[in-house]
């Protein structure tokens, strides 16, 4: 079914006073979900944390049926984390990589992805960067010539955070099949604007946050982890009485499950509020949200492209809900600010990505995402207000 525009803008209270198209960093939630974290909280402070966790554990726990509906996966295979930074670093410190084994990688890699890859390049792991292709997005050719018998990983970034491209995750997939390799998917802008199956997409991990398009508290985010390879991977760097169990003296045994990949201690009322914003971006439906994301983006792009001196720098065969764009003339941050000050919410800046590794500059740009919840309106207040800071 197509979005009901009146419900969700309803459902949203801030979207009366504020055109929000910085959905890529931090959407606004869902009152549902807003009341959820609160209603938590006041539990806590009425009943006492440990207390209301051992009273309420079935709807602390919801977020892990939400979170395998989103994925089509098992709820034990999925470990809640902080963010997606974490969940993707949980993810590559528990491959086992040895000096001389290959990591690659592609050019949309996300900053903190790429500081990971480079510290496994100082253990002696050697990581490869896969050329972008004409069209954008990552070389298929290139990537299947390159990988071989010492590729232990591909770590892709599905959507750049710089950038409205969203990778062929599922063909990527195949390849690293194909290769015995791990398959390291971080789905921290896609997951919420784009259906995800981590079957068809063939991933061994996927790391994704809830504050983006999710709709979730800040502070949450899922590591997917497949469990017919929990036996080969390592232990997690991190663990406590959590994500293991004392079995002897000097042993001790992990979670069965992806859990060994928690800790005990987290923000409790956040991860009921996960649950119920991945429910709620389930009950409207992934499918009809990314009809509606992707619609928005490509009409902003569309208004972008007709004003002089605006340059609209995505590219890809497929495109998302990010845009992003440069002004002639204007630095990033000063037409943020203009917007920001004009009630328009959006990002700007040298937002990184894997380009740093070569020594090249970041082109700095201004990113607007727009989400389900916004309207046509909001992106005509945008363009009127970069076509009133031009003519200035």
């Amino acid at each position: 079914m197509p979005i009901d525009l009146d419900t969700v803008r309803s459902d949203t209270p801030a979207s009366a006073t504020v055109a929000h198209l910085n959905n890529a960093g931090a959407a606004l939630p869902p009152k549902v979900v807003l009341d959820e974290v609160i209603d938590f909280l006041q539990s806590e402070a009425t009943i006492g944390g440990y207390e209301i966790v051992a009273r309420d554990a079935e709807r602390l726990n919801r977020m892990y049926g939400a979170g395998a509906r989103l994925l089509n996966c098992q709820s034990n295979e999925i470990a809640l984390t902080t963010n997606a930074s974490e969940a993707w670093w949980r993810a590559l410190t528990s491959v086992p990589l040895n000096p001389g084994d290959r990591i690659l990688t592609g050019r949309a890699a996300y900053v903190s992805n790429a500081f990971g890859m480079l510290q496994a390049r100082r253990a002696g792991v050697e990581v490869i960067v896969i050329d972008d292709d004409e069209s954008g997005q990552i070389d298929l050719e290139s990537l299947t010539a390159t990988i071989d018998e010492r590729t232990k990983l591909v770590a892709l970034t599905h959507v750049p955070t710089s950038s409205g491209l969203v990778n062929p995750a599922a063909e990527v997939g195949a390849i690293a099949k194909s290769a015995s390799a791990y398959y390291l998917l971080d789905a921290c802008q896609s997951a919420g604007q784009i259906p995800l199956d981590v079957d068809d997409l063939q991933c061994d991990f996927l790391s994704l946050t809830g504050r983006k398009w999710l709709r979730a508290p800040r502070g949450t985010g899922m590591l997917y982890v497949r469990s017919s390879i929990l036996d080969d991977l390592r232990p997690p760097t991190f663990i406590d009485g959590y994500s293991a169990d004392w079995t002897g003296a000097d042993d001790y045994a992990l979670a069965e499950g992806a859990t060994r990949f928690e800790l005990f201690e987290t923000s409790f009322a956040a991860k009921a509020g996960l649950g119920v914003a991945i429910d709620y971006a389930l009950d409207l439906g992934i499918e009809a949200i990314e009809e509606r994301v992707t619609e928005l983006g490509a009409r902003l792009r569309t208004q972008l492209e007709t004003i002089e001196g605006v340059n609209v720098l995505d590219r890809g065969k497929q495109l998302c809900g990010i845009v992003t764009f440069t002004v002639d003339g204007h630095d990033p941050v000063v037409v943020k600010d203009a917007l920001i000050g004009a009630g328009v919410n959006v990002s700007g800046g040298a937002l990184s990505a894997w380009q740093v590794e070569e020594g090249a500059e970041l082109t700095p740009i201004v990113r607007a995402s727009p989400h389900y919840y916004n309207t046509n309106d909001e992106l005509d207040r945008l363009v009127d207000v970069l076509s009133d800071l031009i003519a200035a």
